[in-house]
């Protein structure tokens, strides 16, 4: 299924998008798309029955807002240097464990949303990520069977960060990744059993219509079941959280100088193979 939130912010409603493309009404089935739905199989059974027999209304999509796919989301866990390429393009060694990070849940935004440049901002960059949804309560996970089985879905995630704030300017990576919008999160939350491998995903980033980012999931250092086995050994993770599982080549972070950071007035586009497509317009803050 492919489960989404539309309206204006803070007045999401839960709707899906079947297979003909069309977009349905889910506010009479369930009241939201969050982590209470996603650890209920009973109510996505109530879903999946309701859109089965067509007794879904249909949603006029026009002008209508998307949000974040995930209400209430109660933490976003990071994943930094986890592509081969990406690595090698920074001047990185390759980790020999995951690094993790955090984003609070409150940069997280629309597929469409404005993104804000931060002020004082001279190096904001773009990066196009996997997003993994957990649907189950995880600690301490065994193996990556039962790491993929915790799993809800999947969803394309734009990891905006500032690289003088992350990098330049002491301290752990959060004060780079945590300004205002620097989460876009959607369009869609794509249940696990729609993607038999999450290690064959292509990823796309296109900044003013220039192609960026050209990746797949295949050169991630450490897998998307490893990750969520590896996070589960030090927090707990609940429904409904998020983990960005990092990004590939192709970040202004490791281009020549002049280096093209991101500025008020750009367009940035990405999308993952079978789980849409996002479009951001920059603005000062």
């Amino acid at each position: 299924m492919k489960l989404l939130r539309v309206g204006t912010t803070g007045a999401e409603r839960p709707a899906l998008l079947d297979a003909e493309g069309v977009l349905r009404d889910l506010s009479g089935v369930v009241p939201d798309i969050d982590g209470a739905l996603l650890a209920d199989e009973a109510a996505l059974g109530r879903i999946r029955t309701a859109a089965g027999a067509g007794e879904l209304p249909v949603l006029d999509a026009d002008g209508l807002r998307v949000g974040p796919p995930v209400a209430r989301i109660g933490k976003v866990v990071c994943i930094g240097l986890n592509y081969h390429d990406h690595a090698k393009e920074t001047g990185a060694e390759p980790p020999a464990e995951p690094v993790i990070f955090f984003k609070a849940a409150d940069t997280v935004v629309g597929p469409y949303d404005t993104v804000l440049v931060p002020r004082g901002s001279v190096k904001t960059d773009w990066e196009v990520e996997l997003a993994v949804v957990i649907g189950r309560t995880a600690r301490y996970l065994g193996s990556h069977e039962e790491a993929l089985a915790h799993v809800a879905g999947y969803a394309v995630a734009h990891d905006v960060s500032e690289r003088e704030f992350q990098i330049e300017r002491g301290g752990t990576w959060d004060k780079g990744k945590n300004c205002e919008t620097f989460n876009p999160l959607g369009p869609w939350l794509v249940t696990a059993d729609e993607v038999p491998d999450p290690q064959g995903l292509g990823l796309k980033l296109w900044v003013n219509g220039e192609l960026r980012q050209d990746g797949s999931t295949s050169d991630q250092i450490f897998s998307v079941a490893e990750v969520v086995r590896y996070v589960s050994q030090f927090m707990t993770l609940y429904p409904g959280d998020v983990i960005n599982t990092g990004t590939p080549a192709g970040v202004a972070l490791g281009m020549p100088e002049p280096k093209p950071f991101l500025r008020a007035g750009d367009v940035v586009e990405l999308e993952i193979e079978g789980l849409g497509r996002q479009r951001q317009e920059f603005k000062p803050a």
